[in-house]
């Protein structure tokens, strides 16, 4: 056994970095990736990040926890915008990127739906522009 240290694969140099950066500008996102870079540094929810012109790209769920805003974003594609919203049916959310204290300025969202408590919900509602004749489904 040698007394030199473990040296550090090009992933986990990468996932290190990319957890430690606060701002991300005019760049694509995986949310998949950065969520389980966090995971593996043992942070359970994205927090104090920036996104400016980003594209952010799923499949991904995006939980608000607090101090999200969205400012003149694109949420995505649906035939009604409300369909990117989900409801969590119990007391917790489980299973998506949750983030707290984090802004995406007009970024673009790929295959990204948004969830959160009540008035989460209603801020990323009122993030959304309905064109005249979509009907709900």
């Amino acid at each position: 056994m040698t007394d030199q240290p473990a040296k550090m694969s090009a992933d986990e140099a990468f996932g290190r970095a990319l957890v430690a950066r606060t701002t991300f500008s005019k760049e694509s996102v995986w949310l998949p990736s950065l969520a389980v870079h966090h995971l593996n540094a043992g942070h359970t929810v994205i927090d104090g990040k920036t996104f400016t012109d980003c594209v952010i790209e799923g499949p991904a769920v995006i939980a608000a926890l607090g101090g999200v805003d969205l400012d003149h974003c694109n949420m995505g594609q649906a035939a009604n915008p409300r369909n990117l919203l989900l409801k969590p049916m119990g007391d917790k959310i489980v299973g998506a990127v949750g983030f707290s204290n984090s802004r995406f300025v007009r970024c673009t969202f790929v295959q990204v739906s948004f969830t959160g408590n009540d008035e989460a919900l209603a801020d990323f509602e009122a993030q959304l522009t309905i064109k005249s004749g979509d009907q709900p489904a």
